[in-house]
């Protein structure tokens, strides 16, 4: 059983490391400069990412189909909280207050949307990653709201927070906040299926495109002197303790189906790119984050699918 579904979700990961490895390759080459990887991560974040949360909720989603909507909200609060705690008795062991503080963000903030999404397309049956693309949607409305504020002022060294309040409702948090409302009076059921077919079209390019742009900014990513210490508490904290915590409270508390693998995928997965953004945008130096980034999106070929296997062991694949 442990192995058939490490063969399962390997191949997944090998279709995500494809389109990605398409991305790395487009930018090594020359064929796609950061200009070029600019304007398709505006089009993602702009466009294709709020539209396909929008189509998918107006859709897909309704307040008696998910009466616990507002759990995965909270649910993103409690596991950045979680890494929060991880990362601080780790932090301890880097020396440095702007490594302390990269260190704690690449803990606490993983790739929360595109890689999991990306993961519920390969593994799971449409109707199901049709399920499982809402849990995430909705746990994104809560990640999104602290990345863009707390994350930003961590990364900013308290100085300055030039995002300021107004920047934490992003478009893809508008995207998902608009179509509650609308599912709410019931404004959805006057939407013509022409409005929504085309919109979900457009939605669904989101998911290769995010893969491309996760891999262009990976071959972006040029290592001067790694931080040998620092990585290696981070892939003990980030890559291991987390998902093995993550693995526990599920099994102990008895949480199976999709709202345990949206746990554990949530705890599984790397970094998130964004936080070299973050960077970039308040021009402080890169510390660890790019390695941090690097190293554990290269490990995570391996971590996903043992501890998405270890899940499956105790909760088959529905």
């Amino acid at each position: 059983m442990f192995v058939d579904s490490f063969k399962t979700i390997c191949l997944a990961v090998v279709e995500i490391i494809i389109l990605s490895g398409i991305g790395f390759f487009l930018v090594r080459r020359n064929l796609l400069d950061e200009l070029g990887l600019g304007v398709l991560s505006r089009l993602l974040i702009k466009v294709t990412l709020p539209i396909l949360i929008f189509s998918r909720f107006v859709g897909d989603f309704s307040f008696a189909a998910y009466p616990d909507w507002w759990v995965f909200p909270i649910l993103s609060f409690m596991v950045t909280g979680l890494g929060w705690l991880v990362g601080e008795v780790f932090s301890r062991f880097i020396q440095g207050q702007d490594h302390k503080r990269q260190f704690l963000s690449l803990v606490m903030f993983q790739n929360s949307g595109y890689l999991p999404l990306a993961l519920a397309a390969s593994l799971l049956p449409t109707e199901i990653a049709k399920q499982m693309f809402i849990y995430i949607f909705l746990f994104m409305l809560g990640f999104d709201l602290i990345m863009w504020s707390w994350g930003s002022h961590m990364l900013s060294s308290h100085r300055e927070k030039k995002f300021g309040w107004l920047s934490i409702f992003s478009l893809p948090v508008i995207a998902a906040l608009s179509s509650l409302v609308i599912v709410l009076l019931g404004i959805n059921r006057i939407i013509p299926d022409f409005v929504i077919k085309p919109l979900k079209s457009i939605g669904d390019c989101t998911v290769p495109l995010a893969m491309l742009v996760v891999g262009g900014n990976l071959a972006q990513i040029h290592l001067r002197s790694m931080n040998k210490s620092a990585m290696s508490f981070l892939v003990l904290a980030k890559m291991f303790i987390l998902p093995l915590l993550g693995l526990s409270a599920v099994l102990f508390f008895h949480i199976g189906g999709l709202l345990g693998l949206m746990i554990i995928l949530q705890l599984a997965v790397p970094s998130a790119t964004s936080l070299s953004v973050i960077i970039r945008h308040y021009k402080k130096e890169d510390l660890l984050v790019s390695q941090g980034i690097l190293i554990g999106h290269l490990l995570s070929v391996l971590t996903i699918p043992l501890f998405l296997s270890l899940y499956f062991l105790y909760n088959p694949l529905p």
